[in-house]
C-alpha cells in the first residue's frame, strides 16, 4: 500500500513534451527572478517575530536557512527540469515513491499555501492599518484589527479585519480569472528592492545605531530547546519562510540556456543575495532600535504570536519594541525621525504582499486541483467555472479557509504552521532525487545536482533539523494534520485513484491539454 503504485514517468513526460520551450534565459535573469520571488512576505512580516525568537541571532538565524534553502534549491531544480509539469513535489513524489506518499506531500503542501497565505494576508493588515490608515489619522479599534488574544492576537481584539478583506478580494480575482501582469510585478519587485536597500542605507549610516544593542548576541542560545521555537536556529526554522518562492528559478530550467550552469548560478546567486539582504536589514533594525526579546520569569523569550507576549506588547515599556511592531521595518524608520522613508516602506508592503497571497492562493488550488484530477480528491473540486474558465470551487474553499485563518490567528503562529508542510515537501523532493538517480540513472537530465549524495541528503538534515526547531504546536499541527489525510486515503482516495484503475491522467500546466495514457487496459492496481 505504500509503495505500490508509482505513476509512469514516461507518462507525465508526454505532457510535457508539447511545451517545446525555448531556452532563452541566462544566468542574470535567473538571478533577478529568484530576487524577486524571494524578497517581501519574510523580511516585511516577520522580522519581529524573528527578533522575538533570537534577538540579535536573528542575522544568524537568516544565514542557517538560507543554507537549507540553497541545497533543497538544487535537487529542486534538478526533478523540476526532469518533470516540469503541474503539480510541483506533489507529481514528483508520485513518479518516485509513489502515490501514498505523494498523497501526503500534496496533503501537505495544500495546508502550506493556505496558511502561508493567511500570514502573508495578517502581515498586509499591519502595514495596511498602521501606515496607509494611520497616514490617514484612521485608527481602527481593537476588535477590529486584530484576532482574540486567546489566540495571540491584542488586547481587546476580535477579528483582522483588514486580513480578512484581503483574502477575499484576492480570492475573488482569482475566481474570475485576474491575473498579474509581468510589467506590474516587475514595477513591484523593484519598489520592494529600491525600499530595501534605502532602509538599509538609513540604518547602517544612523546616529543611532549602537554596537551595543547586539549585546547579548544570542540571549536565547543557538538551540533554544525542543518545541520552543526559540533560539538561532527556532528563528531560522520561521525565517524560513521569507525564503519561499525560490522554486520558481527551479521551473524555469527547461527554458534555460546551458543550464547545467545557470541554474546553480540563478539559485545560489539569488539566495546569497537574499540572505545577505536580509542579514543587513536586521542588523539595520536592531542596530538602530534594538532587537532583544521580553523573556518570561525563567530568562526564556515568550513565544511569539502568545497571549502573553500580546499582554506583555500591550505595556507602555514595550510601545517602542521592535519585537511588538506589527510592521516593523516601517517602525524602525519612523522611531528614527524617517517617517517619510518609513511610510514608503510601509507602502512597498502594502502594494506587493497581496501579489503574494494571489501566488499563495493560486499554488494551493492548483494542487488541489491536480489532486482531483488523479481520482484522489472528488472530481467537483476540479469543475471550471462555465464563464471565467477557472476552478472556482476549490478556489472559494480556499479562499474561505484562508480569510478565516487571517481573520483570528497571528501571523507567526501561521508561518511556523506552514513552514512545517513546506520542510516536509522539500525533504520528499531530496528523497525523489536520490530515488531517481538509482532507478534511472541514463535518463537525461538537464541539470544534476553536483555531489548528489552528499546535497540530498544535507538538504534532508537541514529539513528535519529546523522542523524539530518549530515550536511544539507547529511540530504537532503537521502530523494531526497527517493523520487526517491518511484517513481521507485509506477510506476515499485510494479506491478512486485514476492510477488505481490503470488510467494515468495528466494535465500540462502551460496548455491545459489533459493527457490520457492507459496503463495495461481492463486491470486494477489494488
Amino acid at each position: 500500500m505504500i509503495f505500490d503504485r508509482v505513476k509512469p514517468l514516461d507518462a507525465i513526460l508526454a505532457a510535457a513534451e508539447k511545451k517545446s520551450l525555448s531556452r532563452s534565459l541566462g544566468w542574470f535573469q535567473l538571478t533577478l527572478m529568484g530576487i524577486g520571488c524571494v524578497i517581501g512576505t519574510g523580511i516585511f512580516v516577520l522580522t519581529a517575530v524573528g527578533a522575538q525568537k533570537a534577538g540579535p541571532g536573528l542575522m544568524t538565524a537568516f544565514a542557517i536557512a538560507g543554507g537549507v534553502c540553497i541545497v533543497a534549491a538544487l535537487c529542486y531544480a534538478e526533478i523540476a527540469a526532469m518533470i516540469p509539469v503541474a503539480g510541483s513535489a506533489y507529481t514528483y513524489s508520485y513518479a518516485t515513491i509513489g502515490e501514498f506518499f505523494a498523497w501526503t506531500v500534496g496533503w501537505a503542501l495544500i495546508m502550506e499555501y493556505a496558511i502561508a497565505a493567511s500570514a502573508v494576508s495578517v502581515g498586509w493588515s499591519g502595514y495596511f492599518s498602521g501606515t496607509v490608515l494611520g497616514g490617514l489619522g484612521i485608527h481602527l479599534p481593537a476588535w477590529l484589527s486584530a484576532g482574540p488574544l486567546a489566540l495571540g492576537g491584542a488586547a481587546g481584539g476580535f477579528i483582522n479585519l483588514p486580513a480578512l478583506v484581503i483574502a477575499l478580494l484576492v480570492t475573488g480575482l482569482l475566481v474570475i480569472g485576474t491575473s498579474e501582469s509581468a510589467k506590474v510585478n516587475a514595477v513591484l519587485v523593484i519598489v520592494k528592492v529600491t525600499a530595501l536597500t534605502a532602509f538599509v542605507a538609513i540604518t547602517l549610516t544612523s546616529s543611532e545605531f549602537e554596537a551595543s544593542h547586539f549585546n547579548p548576541f544570542l540571549p536565547a542560545g543557538v538551540f533554544g530547546g525542543w518545541g520552543t521555537g526559540v533560539g538561532a536556529v527556532g528563528a531560522a526554522a520561521t525565517m524560513f519562510f521569507a525564503y519561499v518562492g525560490f522554486d520558481a528559478v527551479s521551473t524555469a530550467a527547461e527554458e534555460t540556456k546551458n543550464p547545467q550552469r545557470n541554474v546553480p548560478i540563478g539559485l545560489v546567486g539569488s539566495l546569497l543575495f537574499c540572505t545577505i539582504f536580509y542579514i543587513l536589514v536586521a542588523g539595520g533594525a536592531i542596530g538602530t532600535i534594538g532587537g532583544q526579546p521580553i523573556m518570561d520569569a525563567m530568562g526564556i523569550p515568550l513565544e511569539a504570536g502568545s497571549p502573553e507576549l500580546a499582554r506583555q506588547c500591550a505595556m507602555p515599556q514595550y510601545a517602542d519594541a521592535l519585537v511588538c511592531s506589527n510592521e516593523p521595518l516601517a517602525h524602525v524608520l519612523k522611531m528614527l525621525g524617517f517617517s517619510g522613508f518609513g511610510n514608503a516602506i510601509g507602502l512597498a508592503a502594502f502594494l506587493a504582499l497581496p501579489s503574494v497571497i494571489l501566488v499563495l492562493i493560486f499554488g494551493q488550488t492548483r494542487i488541489f486541483f491536480v489532486m482531483s484530477r488523479d481520482g484522489l480528491l472528488p472530481e467537483r473540486l476540479s469543475r471550471v467555472h462555465p464563464r471565467f474558465k477557472t476552478p472556482h470551487v476549490v478556489t472559494i474553499i480556499t479562499g474561505l479557509a484562508v480569510a478565516i485563518g487571517a481573520a483570528f490567528f497571528p501571523v507567526g503562529q501561521l508561518a511556523d504552521i506552514s513552514n512545517a508542510g513546506t520542510l516536509y515537501a522539500f525533504l520528499m523532493v531530496a528523497v525523489a532525487v536520490m530515488v531517481l538517480r538509482v532507478r534511472d540513472p541514463g535518463r537525461k537530465r538537464h541539470f544534476k545536482v553536483p555531489m548528489v549524495w552528499v546535497i540530498a541528503p544535507l538538504t534532508i538534515i537541514g529539513c528535519v533539523l529546523l522542523f524539530f526547531n518549530l515550536p511544539s504546536a507547529a511540530m504537532l499541527f503537521l502530523p494531526g494534520w497527517g493523520i487526517i489525510g491518511v484517513v481521507i486515503y485509506v477510506l476515499y482516495s485510494r479506491r478512486r485513484s485514476h492510477l488505481g484503475q490503470g488510467i494515468v491522467e495528466v494535465v500540462d500546466d502551460v496548455a491545459g491539454d489533459e493527457t490520457m495514457v492507459p496503463i495495461e487496459p481492463g486491470r486494477k492496481n489494488d
